[in-house]
């Protein structure tokens, strides 16, 4: 079963209804990973978890809301679980073991939740699933976003501007990949989770970057899936308080997140970094970046990561009252660090733009300019748009105007698009 149950609109108690929505919104990820636990296969626990859900959406508004309802949603998916393992005789075994440790008593008696630290544990087990490399970086994301998120197939195709039938598709194949390949349902140790827990910043970093620059479509901004990504970003540092780099995601999704005030117009044109109202800027998102960048250094045992090393980058941002106040020596030296730890044509061209602020455009055309046989910024709208920025600056007008004009042509998304041929025309195109 893909998608959650549709909530019928009459005959029923509309406030119960209204819970049983939102407390399995919130608390659907939890009750996965604890099936997940038993049954050890997460479209399995997906599925049982929904029929809790149905459970609830009959008795409800017949009965009444439980007084603890996430408790009940979670022992009635338990429940079911148990029941299927079972009747599964190969599971008998394993029924065995969980048994000793979770309460068999009706849905409806339940009054307290799961051991909290068990819970966390399954969650943090599901997060390393969900996100495990045997998937592609699209299918961990629909999967992330489905289990974790709570997001159903129809609002991630939105987000993501494709069809329902792709990411049901992405979904179904990543539950049969993880499944086909037996990935075990747990959390890895030494070496394999720093190996594992890269997989698991990278598609909750992709997530907010889709959110934070739309790749596509005619909005900027998707602001949906920030949120989503910081609250998974936010889950991870409460359930790893020992990894600086989970905290480091977090006070870089903070920190970038804070802006989004300021970044775009009333009607939703695109606001450059120099010409934003930093009064706008959410100053308690910024407070929570701080915090969590202060947490990832105080943990921290060696060199700076690259979560850390950008949210450093970030704070930089966030210190500077006014654009001109900007430290941007601080911000190029961090990138040459984050080019030496993770060498990229992306963080290259990011620190062009800061060399560019701190010693002007002459050094930095350098370095744009030997990034362009890079085969990974071929069709990468933002170096044209770097390289036009600098030649303006250079009075190298006819040259900035025919590289912002080739900006445009590659940008996909509407509203970049529609700035980046507004810089041209300045320029004096047509």
């Amino acid at each position: 079963m893909e998608e959650q149950p549709t909530i019928p609109a009459a005959g029923s108690d509309s406030n119960a209804l209204e819970t049983v929505e939102t407390i399995f919104r919130i608390e659907s990820p939890r009750i996965i990973a604890g099936v997940a636990r038993i049954v050890r296969d997460v479209g399995i626990a997906e599925e049982l978890a929904q029929d809790a859900l149905v459970a609830a959406l009959e008795q409800w508004p017949r009965d009444g809301v439980p007084d603890n309802p996430g408790a009940w949603l979670t022992a009635t998916a338990k429940h079911r679980a148990i029941d299927l393992v079972r009747r599964r005789e190969r599971y008998a075994r394993k029924l065995e073991e969980v048994g000793r440790d979770l309460s068999l008593s009706a849905p409806h008696h339940v009054d307290e939740p799961s051991d909290p630290d068990d819970i966390d544990d399954d969650l943090l087990r599901l997060v390393f699933t969900a996100c495990h490399p045997v998937l592609s970086a699209e299918a961990r994301i629909a999967l992330t976003l489905r289990l974790l998120g709570g997001l159903t197939t129809a609002e991630i195709a939105r987000a993501y501007l494709t069809s329902e039938a792709t990411v049901a598709q992405r979904i179904v194949r990543a539950k049969r990949t993880l499944a086909a390949k037996g990935v075990a349902f747990e959390v890895p140790y030494g070496l394999e989770r720093e190996a594992r827990l890269g997989s698991v910043l990278e598609i909750i970093y992709l997530v907010f970057n889709e959110g934070y620059a739309a790749t596509a479509g005619d909005d900027l901004l998707r602001p949906a899936l920030c949120e989503d990504a910081l609250r998974l970003a936010r889950v991870l540092a409460e359930l790893m308080p020992k990894e600086p780099e989970v905290h480091a995601l977090a006070a870089l999704l903070e920190l970038q997140a804070s802006r989004t005030p300021a970044r775009t117009s009333p009607s939703g044109e695109p606001v450059l970094l120099g010409d934003q109202n930093r009064r706008r800027w959410n100053r308690m998102l910024i407070r929570r970046g701080f915090t969590a960048l202060g947490r990832a250094n105080a943990v921290a045992t060696g060199s700076p990561g690259p979560y850390a090393l950008q949210a450093a980058i970030a704070a930089c941002h966030a210190q500077a009252y006014a654009y001109e106040d900007t430290d941007w020596g601080q911000i190029a030296t961090l990138y040459g660090l984050l080019a030496a730890r993770t060498p990229s044509p992306v963080v290259e061209l990011n620190r062009a733009v800061a060399v560019s602020m701190a010693e002007g455009p002459g050094p930095a055309l350098e370095i744009v300019d030997a990034l362009a046989g890079e085969p990974a910024l071929r069709d990468y709208h933002l170096l044209p748009s770097v390289r036009g920025d600098l030649l303006a600056r250079l009075g190298r007008t006819e040259q900035a105007r025919a590289e912002f004009e080739r900006a445009a042509a590659l940008a996909r998304n509407e509203r970049e698009r529609e700035l980046l041929a507004a810089r041209a025309r300045e320029l004096g195109g047509e």
